[in-house]
């Protein structure tokens, strides 16, 4: 049992369900009291929504697992789940239950708001992680930018279930309102975070599994290019995302421009240098060993990029307030 909850990437799933009702508690939420709409999607439509990504997202590891194991037996034998402890027939059956019941779950949780770009989601996103294990996760950028686009749904979709349930309920005052524009912007923040720090570690882990990759004639950036224009490219990366978050949080959050606030203080020691340290760590590595060390650091930067929906949350109806 302990290798299917390593197969599915159990922390992961955990990650992403915390995300999702941070997404919901923590930014959506104060979005609609601000407003005095309150909270308005109910806590079993939320669970329903959280049940079908973390489904699609384990079908996603388990389909990736399924077709790796040949680079997996090079760049990570030692974490190699199928065909040692689980069969690559057992770990497809498994694939098709958590993938159907990830897409069923997604497709009632539509039906249920009236949300076709819901619909859709629950459908595609299946289909390109198949595709990304298959092949495209061997080809130049694409790979790359189909797990980057992935992460970046789970923020959107909270924005589009939360203004899907608007319109249903509250049609007749919708028009006068500015709601959805605010859910879509503020969460659509979040998602292009993820997209940028997703895209940034999946490189960083390509750097990482070079020698796999390279056996089997992936196309992936430090193959084609080399390790030095990748890791521009990574810094690039890394300061477009600095940038971001320096124009939201200094631009548009009211407190930021006080050094002493919780939002300047979160923004400098919770993100800026953290980002700088990854910088460091990236130029400095030269071993898989060290490139891990680098792309663990991503993740526990993404995770504070989630944590400082708090600070969204402490100072967003005086944001709004301030806005309007």
């Amino acid at each position: 049992m302990r290798d299917y909850w390593r197969l599915i990437r159990w922390q992961n799933l955990l990650f992403l369900g915390i995300l999702i009702w941070v997404m919901e508690k923590w930014v959506a939420t104060p979005l609609l009291e601000a407003i005095r709409f309150g909270e308005v999607l109910p806590w079993w439509l939320l669970v329903l929504l959280i049940i079908a990504s973390i489904c699609t997202a384990a079908g996603g590891y388990i389909i990736n697992d399924y077709f790796d194991v040949k680079i997996d037996r090079i760049n990570r034998p030692d974490k190699l789940i199928v065909t040692q402890t689980i069969s690559k027939d057992q770990a497809m059956w498994l694939y098709r239950i958590v993938t159907a019941i990830g897409v069923i779950s997604g497709l009632v949780t539509a039906w249920i708001v009236r949300s076709m770009p819901l619909a859709i989601i629950y459908i595609i996103v299946p289909g390109l992680l198949w595709f990304y294990s298959s092949s495209y996760k061997r080809q130049l950028i694409l790979g790359n930018l189909i797990v980057a686009f992935v992460s970046a749904i789970a923020p959107l979709i909270v924005a589009l279930t939360n203004v899907a349930y608007l319109e249903k309920h509250f049609a007749m005052v919708m028009p006068y309102l500015s709601i959805q524009h605010d859910l879509m912007v503020w969460l659509g923040a979040f998602a292009l975070f993820a997209f940028l720090t997703t895209w940034i570690r999946e490189i960083i882990k390509d750097l990482q599994d070079q020698a796999g990759d390279r056996e089997l004639e992936c196309h992936t950036l430090p193959i084609v290019w080399g390790e030095t224009w990748t890791k521009v490219i990574v810094t690039l990366l890394l300061l477009i995302t600095a940038g971001l978050i320096a124009w939201i949080g200094f631009g548009v959050l009211p407190f930021a421009h006080n050094w002493m606030s919780l939002t300047c203080r979160y923004i400098v020691f919770g993100l800026f240098i953290p980002l700088a340290c990854e910088i460091w760590l990236l130029w400095a590595a030269r071993i898989p060993s060290e490139y891990r060390h680098a792309q663990l650091l991503m993740k526990f930067i993404m995770f504070l990029g989630v944590l400082f929906a708090f600070v969204i949350k402490t100072t967003l109806p005086a944001t709004i307030t301030i806005l309007q």
